[in-house]
């Protein structure tokens, strides 16, 4: 049976989205969300609708908190409410890698796309980490 997972690269103001399938194994950037009141909503909708059987959220593991990072508590949300299992990629410098691949594409308007691209990132590093 083929699983899809979503990629997550949680951030203040947007979320970016990846997704892939046990199958391909490659991830590909699926889109980006605000982080407004309607967010978990959103993402409920995606996870139903795109039948997802995994979540991966990107956590920065360098520096580990006293108390749940906002990706951390968004985990639990989805594996308490929506009961989808949530696994965690390190995030580490995400971002800027993500920038990076779109500058070398010749993206224009890379603010819009780097959030997804980086969601990209995320996810193809879990799915290489479990090869």
């Amino acid at each position: 049976m083929i699983k899809k997972f979503l990629g997550i690269d949680y951030g203040k103001s947007k979320i970016g989205l990846a997704m892939t399938d046990s199958e391909t194994r490659m991830a590909f950037a699926y889109g980006t969300l605000d982080n407004d009141k309607n967010l978990l909503q959103k993402l409920a909708e995606i996870i139903e609708k795109e039948n997802i059987s995994k979540v991966i959220i990107g956590i920065c593991v360098e520096v580990k908190p006293l108390r749940l990072s906002d990706s951390e508590r968004l985990g639990e949300f989805l594996k308490e409410k929506l009961k989808v299992e949530v696994e965690y990629q390190d995030e580490m410098f995400t971002t800027q890698q993500a920038q990076r691949n779109l500058i070398e594409k010749g993206v224009k308007g890379i603010k819009k796309y780097d959030d997804q691209e980086a969601a990209k990132i995320i996810l193809q590093s879990w799915l290489d980490r479990k090869k």
